[in-house]
């Protein structure tokens, strides 16, 4: 399996409730951890999709921006504010 290090995922902080006000994604590891454990809620189609994007990047069959791309529409589709950053 590939590493996917933040150069192949370009950072995305998202803005969300609990302790941590933003949680910064730069991994697709991050994004999985997220979508499994701190995303607000888990029936929709573009979470659904995104999921399955990080486990298509884990098994090289996507790149990490795919899952990034993905992870943007399920936040869209959740109303979770998000920034880009940008070295």
């Amino acid at each position: 399996m590939m590493r996917h290090t933040s150069a192949q995922f370009p950072a995305l902080r998202l803005v969300v409730s609990g302790r941590e006000k933003y949680r910064v994604i730069r991994t697709v590891s991050d994004a999985a951890e997220m979508l499994m454990s701190e995303w607000p809620a888990d029936d929709g189609e573009e979470y659904v999709a995104a999921v399955r994007a990080c486990l298509d990047a884990f098994y090289d069959v996507i790149p990490p921006d795919a899952v990034r791309a993905a992870l943007i529409r399920a936040a869209n589709e959740d109303r979770i504010p998000h920034i880009s950053v940008v070295c």
